[in-house]
Formats: C-alpha cells, structure tokens, sequence
C-alpha cells in the first residue's frame, strides 16, 4: 500500500513522533491507522504514548447540561500541571468529552473496566441471535467475537467514535491532544444522568 504524506502528516499529530519514525510504521503497519499507533507505541517513539506514565493530577471537572437540562453530564479530565489545566485547548478537550457522553451515553472510559459477566451476557446473546439467523457453527465464534467487538465500541468511551469526525474514534482524539499540548491527559471518571431514568438502571 502507499504511504502518502497526509497519512504520515495526520500519524504524526496523533502521536508526536517524527517523519521517518512515521512513515517506517506505516509501512509497517500497511497503512493501518491504528497498527502504525501501537507500532510506535511498541517502540516508544510516540510521545502521546511515554506520557501516560506521568502523573496527572491537575485538570478539571466539567459540567454540561444537554437538552434544555434533560442530560447531565460530569466528567473529570486530569492532566500533569495548573498551567496546562487553565489552557484553552485543555478545556475544549473536556468540554468535547462531556459532549461526547451526552450525545453517545458510554458506560465505561476503557474496555478493561466492563465486567466479564457482561461480556459472557453479550456473547450469548450474539450466540442465539447468529443461531437464529441459521449461521453455521464453523463461523459462529468469528461472529460472536466481532458482535462484542462492536458491543464494546458502543459502551467504551475511548472506542466511540468521535461525534464531530466519524473517521476518528475518542482515544484518538485524546492522542492528537496530548501530542498538541505536551502532558498526559486522563479521562478519569464520569456519570451522565438522563431526565426520567431509573436510579438504578445498571
């Protein structure tokens, strides 16, 4: 596959590292956007990737309230100093996150945080459904697994896909900003309430 220079330029935003650095990942890669991500990641090139092991413990809680208060949200985005914290771009940042959870009412921040119960929850009924459809056995695992694969990029914030650029999902987003503002950012935790639900609707 060729490897333009808009690929290169737009690897280069997510993750900080250089040129050459972006380009072999590429290739790599074959061109895979997010293969090239874990590439660089894997080496250490990327920049994004060395600050997520650096504190993060200033930042913001940010509120926002959606359709004429029938959607709240509350999200807290960390980032490493007060200076980076008072940023505008840091803002925006959390400002698009609680936009993010109004709009596509994730449950979790990452993969990892869902339960394996819900998972097995998901997987059966992925199951009875790929039976119902009269699917054969011999696919039936494949299908499964790509239904809970979809499944967790509906309910996992990091792998929803942006609701301002389709083409690019939340931790990608999250990426290009650490690489743009130099400091690791957090999403560490958040609660979306909706007019009229069950308190424990869980």
């Amino acid at each position: 596959m060729e490897i333009t220079t808009e690929m290169i330029k737009e690897l280069r935003t997510a993750t900080g590292a250089g040129v050459l650095d972006c380009r072999k990942a590429l290739q790599q890669a074959d061109g895979d956007f997010e293969k090239a991500v874990d590439y660089l990641r894997e080496k250490g090139m990327a920049t994004a990737a060395k600050r997520a092991d650096r504190d993060a413990s200033n930042g913001v809680v940010e509120l926002y309230s959606h359709g004429d208060g029938r959607v709240g949200v509350m999200v807290e985005v960390n980032c490493e100093t007060d200076f980076v914290a008072r940023s505008e771009k840091f803002r925006t940042m959390a400002h698009e996150i609680a936009l993010q959870i109004a709009a596509s009412a994730p449950k979790y921040i990452k993969a990892e945080e869902i339960p394996a119960s819900e998972l097995d929850h998901e997987a059966e009924i992925a199951r009875a459904r790929a039976k119902e459809e009269g699917k054969p056995d011999s696919v039936m695992e494949k299908i499964v697994e790509g239904r809970l694969e979809k499944f967790k990029d509906e309910v996992v914030l990091l792998r929803q896909p942006y609701i301002r650029d389709e083409g690019m999902n939340v931790e990608k987003l999250l990426l290009q900003t650490v690489a743009a503002i130099g400091e690791n950012l957090i999403i560490r935790r958040f609660q979306r309430w909706e007019l009229g639900e069950s308190v424990n609707h869980e």
